[in-house]
C-alpha cells in the first residue's frame, strides 16, 4: 500500500479488536518517532509505551472516552518537557560528540548557540516549543502505523493529573502533550465504513 492509500485508509479509530501487535512492527513504528524531525536536534520529550494489560486497566478512568484505552494493543504517551536546563543541553552534546566522534570543543560554537536561545524564553514558552515538537512525533508515529496497516487514535481528553500519578510523571518538569493508541480496528467499529470528509482543494490550498 502507497503512502496515499495508507493515509486514506486512517481514521481515529474508536474501538480495537484486543489484538496486540507485533514487535517488530512496533519497533518500526517507535523508530519513525525516534526519528522525528526535533528542532535544534533536542528532542525535549519523552515516549511512554504503555503495553501490561495491569497499567491499561488502570489508565482507564484516566480517558473520557475509555473505549480506545480497554481495546488497544498499545498506549503512547508523549511527555513534553518543561525545563531545558545546561544538564540537559551538555548531555545532548556528549551524546552528540559520542555518536559523531567530534571532539566536545569543536562543538562550543553550536552549543553556545544553542544556550543563548534557550536561555531567552521563559518556562512557558519552552513548554510551548517542546510541545508543538511533541505533535511533530504523533504525526509521524501515525504514519509509520498507518504504512504498517496498524489502526490509531490520538487522544487529547484524559485527566492529567490521574495519568501523572499512575505513570510516576514529575508535573513539575514535564507534562503530558498527547496520548495515541495503537492496534486493529474492531469490525464493530462502524466509523471506519464513514466517507473521509477534508476540506476541498480550492478552500484547503492557496498557490502564491
Amino acid at each position: 500500500m502507497n503512502y496515499l492509500e495508507a493515509l486514506s485508509r486512517r481514521y481515529s479509530v474508536k474501538k480495537f479488536n484486543n489484538g496486540i501487535i507485533p514487535q517488530e512492527t512496533l519497533h518500526n513504528i517507535l523508530e519513525s518517532g525516534k526519528l522525528s524531525a526535533s528542532s535544534l536536534g533536542l528532542q525535549p520529550y519523552e515516549i511512554l509505551i504503555v503495553e501490561s494489560e495491569e497499567m491499561k486497566k488502570k489508565l482507564i478512568p484516566a480517558f473520557y472516552n475509555p473505549s480506545q484505552i480497554s481495546t488497544c494493543s498499545h498506549l503512547i504517551v508523549i511527555v513534553a518537557k518543561k525545563i531545558v536546563d545546561d544538564n540537559y543541553i551538555n548531555g545532548y552534546f556528549r551524546h552528540i560528540s559520542k555518536v559523531r566522534e567530534t571532539p566536545m570543543e569543536k562543538l562550543d560554537l553550536f552549543k553556545n548557540s544553542i544556550n543563548q536561545h534557550i536561555n531567552q524564553k521563559t518556562q512557558d514558552e519552552i513548554f510551548s516549543w517542546a510541545e508543538k515538537q511533541a505533535y511533530i512525533v504523533l504525526a509521524n508515529l501515525m504514519y509509520a502505523a498507518a504504512i504498517e496497516n496498524v489502526d490509531t487514535c490520538p487522544m487529547e481528553g484524559f485527566r492529567q493529573e490521574l495519568i501523572e500519578e499512575l505513570l510516576s510523571i514529575n508535573p513539575e518538569t514535564e507534562k503530558v502533550s498527547v496520548t495515541l493508541a495503537l492496534g486493529y480496528r474492531s469490525e464493530e467499529d462502524h466509523f471506519q465504513h464513514m466517507k473521509k470528509v477534508r476540506k476541498p482543494n480550492e478552500k484547503l490550498f492557496k498557490f502564491i
